[in-house]
């Protein structure tokens, strides 16, 4: 099981970036290409979401992307450091309605998603089917 993690500051000009790690590590871990672009904009959203977070929140911490290579699905974890309470999300208008706008989009996009509390604030786990390694007969 091979990770890699990314740790950027909480600022909108490093989403790409992290999109475009997010989608070469996919692609050597074997993710089918038909699911990269899903992949690309699913990690947009969801580091989007931490970004904006911490902005709201007043937190200097560092969005976290692990990348991670399963046997059978590649993982990847978006945790923001912005509090359990402002993880979640509360409703109600304003911030909190795109919180849920960006989580509508991620969960379309992607079959396997979990929006949850980490120690330190929110954390969304996705994961994509990997391809068999093709053994030459």
């Amino acid at each position: 099981m091979a990770t890699v993690e990314l740790r950027f500051s909480a600022l909108p000009e490093h989403v790409r970036t992290a999109r475009l790690v997010a989608a070469a590590v996919a692609r050597r871990a074997g993710v089918d290409e038909s699911v990269l672009d899903e992949l690309r904009l699913a990690v947009g959203e969801a580091c989007s979401r931490a970004v904006a977070l911490h902005q709201r929140s007043g937190v200097d911490g560092a969005v976290r992307v692990a990348l991670t290579e399963q046997e059978k699905r590649f993982l990847i974890e978006v945790a923001d450091e912005a509090g359990p309470a402002q993880a979640a999300g509360a409703g109600g208008g304003g911030p909190e309605d795109e919180d849920a706008l960006g989580l509508a989009v991620i969960t379309g996009l992607v079959e396997d998603v979990e929006v949850g509390n980490g120690a330190d604030g929110g954390v969304i786990r996705m994961s994509w089917p990997v391809a068999p390694a093709s053994a030459d007969a």
